[in-house]
């Protein structure tokens, strides 16, 4: 301790002596496989320590030296050297050796250089430490040599094989407790790769006994002996990975894994994992006991590992970096035969997990070492071919479904490759109780799973639906952030120039709204507009380098907004809305752009197809209006490839307004585009007969006349109604029972809808009771008032504004003294009017739209009608009101969408 320094001479005898140590400590313990070790010093990091890049502070006041990335420590534990393979963790001590003659022979050098004034402090009484793996004898060689000499084996040496390399092949019985035999009493044909086993068979409550009183198992020999005659035995067969059956005799594809304690899956071992590990895990349990996971340096479990089991119901992860293990046990069991969701983070020696998103609970490992090497398979499942397995409480496999399993970033898939990431596997079957076994998707919908217990059918172009069994007219497109439409890739069509403007209205602030590239490993030319906390943003790359634009202010969620984007070259522009456009230059010499894949819109099938080079990979969330490329309307939905969850946006266009013709959105309006040679529902205006009959003319069409239907009437909120006195009408409003049904859209937050009322005499003053019935907007919400004689009565619905210039159907029902409201196919809300009178008696007949006079004939509660139009009027049911006559309009105007 303190801060005493070494001379130069003192610190290289130092290092003779710590190397004369090793050498002798190797001579008398003698192996073979190369060995592991690591530097710490005393003291704390700073001016003094001898680090050449990077230094930790250890517990128990020591620090170790590190390197960063691209480089690996030296064997002097301080300095470092460049790395040219992928990610070795430890050093190797049979390099020390060669290390040492180099150091020897350049360290007049390095006298020099200390000596010109290169300052290397060391702290007092810092030690450096090896860290030696036990003794192995070598199998083969030494069981030989007993063998022929005839001597037996000395009492204390295991007899083991070393590790030399992975071995995927199935061992038995090691994988398993309940495999007693393997001779050829075992009869079944089993296929390649297949093999046959003896295993016990019991009962649920023999099994349920077995795991309750598990270490009762050998106290007495009577309870063995009674338990193993309730015991018996069969045949079956273990199937690799990638068949199944009786025999193993069918091809299987494996995409969520259900594992019956005997089987695994391995996966290559773990890379750059040797300081930091990150883990994600969604399992479902049958048992209380198992192991979910292993991985190490070694297949017989010696050296450094990292392991993630089930014991008495308890997650552990427990993890050795060599000297000595550590544990994290949750605090919680996991929940048997449910989905249960896990989270674990190591760094170093720290590390804490998280299950079913309850409390962090946290861990360390023991003494100095912090790295663990991987050099062994990831097995998952099951031990796999590892033995040693009494370093754990839990040697059997893990019995139930794992359907997510991610390691730092990388999202494993259980398949065997190539079209997964298995290396092998054995007793591997498909998870029947995955949610999507009981989701049948309809229409070619594919199932897929969003945690928990709950699943989502994916439903091609064209449907909707929780099974995709509905068919829907999609109109105007909505993305949910699963959805996306896919259609031919611009290929060569914008080699040197490309303009791009899209009408959307977002609904959250990140996702891709297009996207198109030239790789399917996300690499090349490329060209994506998304949103990025709010902002538009769009990136492209020619092959020289991305180049991004990005809008000054973020867009406002929930309304229409109109984005442009140019390139002519290397040079880009962006312009949203009024805002000044932006510009920049791409990187390089690169002029042109090659976009052969897919051009997908508002998402794309995997994220992995994006650009690193992008700013996010979530799908967009909203409606997309309208797409222009190269000058060039996109059909958006007849044009399209295909496409997934893509809904309707709630537009006034779904409603068909335009008959046959075709509804062209703009914005929250529409307009209606005529086809050659059908003026209906278009207006027949002189131009457009003109030009269907004059020879001159004959081939010229008109395609953008702007709809005036006759029948539906607007209104301007002054002075402005329909009125009806007929007896059919008003014996369906003066009675004891009403039912309307009205379709309309107002811009107006206040207005009058509908009233039926009663005249009064100017000379006197009017009762409060009199009879009324009106529909009304109140700040943009819908209201039903009515009077029945004995007291006033309201209902508000609270649930949907309609003052947003869309198309909305509402429902208002009275049956005596109780009424209801219903908008747009929402949940009614009802109330009940005072007193005992139960019919209403009026005199002023209907009034649509607005009232004369209107303050005088409402009794001043309301002041102005509705500005919007009326498009359905039916009462009872079955009485379409005519809302074309002209004798009972005032004021009105053709509707003009």
């Amino acid at each position: 301790m303190g801060g005493t320094m070494f001379g130069p001479s003192r610190h290289w005898l130092f290092l003779i002596l710590g190397y004369f140590t090793i050498v002798t400590t190797f001579a008398q313990n003698p192996i073979e496989e190369k060995t592991t070790f690591e530097a710490a010093f005393q003291g704390r990091c700073g001016h003094g320590s001898p680090c050449e890049q990077l230094c930790y502070e250890l517990h128990d006041g020591m620090y170790e030296c590190d390197c960063r990335d691209g480089y690996i420590l030296h064997k002097n534990g301080y300095s470092c050297a460049e790395l040219n393979s992928t990610s070795p963790s430890t050093s190797e001590f049979d390099e020390l050796t060669n290390d040492f003659d180099s150091d020897e022979l350049s360290n007049d050098n390095e006298e020099d250089e200390e000596d010109a004034g290169e300052d290397v402090l060391y702290m007092r009484e810092s030690s450096f430490t090896i860290h030696l793996e036990p003794a192995v004898v070598n199998f083969t060689d030494n069981f030989t040599s007993y063998e022929e000499s005839g001597n037996e084996i000395p009492h204390g040496v295991q007899l083991r094989p070393t590790s030399q390399g992975p071995n995927l092949e199935q061992k038995l019985p090691s994988t398993t407790e309940r495999v007693l035999s393997t001779e050829s009493t075992c009869s079944l044909e089993c296929g390649p790769g297949g093999n046959c086993y003896i295993e016990e068979q019991r009962n649920d409550e023999e099994a349920a006994q077995e795991e309750g009183e598990e270490e009762n198992l050998f106290e007495g020999n009577d309870f063995a002996t009674s338990r193993r005659k309730q015991e018996s035995l069969r045949q079956r067969c273990q199937c690799p990975l990638g068949k199944g059956g009786d025999r193993c005799q069918h091809e299987t594809e494996v995409r969520s894994p259900r594992f019956t304690g005997s089987g695994w899956l391995a996966f290559p071992a773990l890379r750059a994992a040797y300081k930091h590990v990150q883990l994600e895990l969604e399992f479902r349990p049958e048992a209380w006991d198992g192991v979910l996971l292993l991985a190490g340096e070694r297949d017989d479990l010696q050296g450094d590992f990292m392991a993630l089991i089930l014991h008495h119901g308890f997650i552990e992860f427990r993890f050795d970096c060599g000297s000595g293990v550590g544990i994290v046990r949750s605090s919680e069991p996991v929940k048997l035969n449910e989905w249960n969701t896990l989270s674990i983070y190591r760094h170093r020696w720290d590390a804490w997990i998280q299950l079913n998103r309850e409390k962090r609970v946290q861990g360390r490992s023991k003494g100095l070492f912090s790295r663990i090497t991987f050099r062994e398979p990831l097995f998952v499942g099951g031990p796999g071919n590892t033995t040693g397995l009494e370093r754990l409480p839990v040697r059997n496999g893990f019995r139930g479904c794992i359907r997510h399993l991610e390691a730092n970033e990388h999202r494993y898939r259980f398949p065997l490759a190539p079209r997964g990431d298995a290396a092998n596997g054995f007793d591997v079957e498909e998870c029947t109780a995955d949610r999507c076994s009981k989701v049948p998707c309809s229409h070619g919908g594919k199932c897929l799973t969003t945690g928990g217990d709950t699943a989502v059918c994916l439903c091609p172009l064209g449907y909707t639906g929780d099974l995709c069994e509905t068919r829907v007219d999609l109109q105007v497109p909505s993305f949910n952030g699963s959805s996306y439409l896919r259609y031919p890739g611009l290929a060569e069509t914008s080699l040197s120039w490309l303009e791009l403007a899209v009408t959307l209205k977002p609904t959250a602030r990140n996702g891709v709204i297009l996207y198109n590239g030239h790789h399917s490993d996300a690499t090349g030319d490329f060209i994506a507009l998304y949103l990025s906390g709010g902002h538009v943003q769009f990136t492209f790359d020619l092959g020289t380098g991305p180049a991004t634009l990005r809008s000054e202010s973020p867009v406002k969620l929930g309304e229409w907004v109109e984005v442009r984007v140019s390139r002519t070259g290397r040079l880009a522009s962006l312009e949203i809305e009024e805002e000044p456009a932006q510009e920049i230059l791409a990187p390089g010499a690169f002029t042109q752009l090659s976009l052969p894949l897919n051009l997908y819109l508002g998402g794309a099938p995997s994220s992995e197809i994006y650009s690193p080079k992008m700013k996010t990979k979530s799908s967009f969330v909203g409606c997309i209006q309208t797409v222009i490329l190269n000058r060039r309307e996109v059909g958006i939905l007849a044009e399209a490839l295909g496409g997934v969850n893509v809904g309707n946006c709630g537009h006034a266009c779904e409603a068909r307004p335009c008959g046959d013709a075709e509804c062209r959105p703009m914005r929250e309006r529409f307009t209606c585009r005529c086809r050659p040679g059908m003026p209906h529902p278009c207006p027949a205006t002189n131009e457009y007969i003109a030009s269907i009959t004059s020879p001159s003319k004959s081939n010229v069409v008109s395609l953008g006349h702007i709809q005036q239907d006759k029948s539906v009437p607007s209104f301007t909120g002054i002075e402005s109604y329909l009125h009806y006195n007929d007896a059919d009408t008003m014996k369906r409003i003066i009675s004891y029972r009403v039912d309307i049904n009205m379709r309309f859209r107002t811009s107006s937050s206040n207005g009058l809808l509908l009233w039926s009322g009663r005249q009064s005499d100017p000379l006197e003053d009017e009762d409060p009771n009199n009879d009324f019935l009106s529909l009304a907007l109140d700040q943009g919400f819908l209201t039903l008032s009515y009077n029945l004689g004995s007291g006033e009565a309201e209902v508000r619905y609270n649930l949907t504004r309609l003052d947003d210039d869309l198309w909305h159907r509402i429902r208002a029902v009275r049956n005596e003294q109780w009424s209801s409201l219903i908008v747009d196919s929402g949940p009614g809300v009802s109330v009940s009017s005072p007193g005992q009178l139960r019919q209403l008696n009026t005199d002023t007949g209907l009034f649509i739209g607005g009232a004369p006079d209107i303050v005088r004939t409402t009794g001043g509660r309301y002041t102005k009608g509705i500005v919007g139009c009326i498009s359905d009027l039916v009462l009872d049911s079955d009485f379409s009101v005519a809302l074309s006559q002209p004798e009972s309009a005032t004021n009105t105007e053709s509707c003009i969408p």
